[in-house]
């Protein structure tokens, strides 16, 4: 197995909180087991639901990582945003 970009290895993570009562959620949490190297390709493979839905959640993903001090995580996520714009 290839090794996943570490921005999306925080999604995964954040999205395995998203899997119950969020069908978007648990659905980008699956295509997160495709093997994207990048965030930019699985930003590419995103639709507009998958888009929206990260969107809702990132920026207050990356507030709450920068408000425990955590400025690695916050990057990475950030990362990812960045991707959806």
């Amino acid at each position: 197995m290839s090794q996943m970009d570490q921005s999306l290895a925080y999604l995964r993570e954040i999205l395995s909180n998203y899997t119950e009562g969020h069908s978007e959620g648990k659905r980008l949490f699956d295509l997160l087991k495709n093997e994207y190297q990048t965030a930019e390709q699985f930003a590419e493979d995103l639709d507009e639901g998958g888009i929206q839905f990260l969107n809702s959640i990132l920026p207050e993903e990356i507030d709450y990582a920068l408000d425990e001090k955590d400025e690695e995580r916050a990057g990475q996520l950030n990362k990812v945003y960045e991707q959806l714009i």
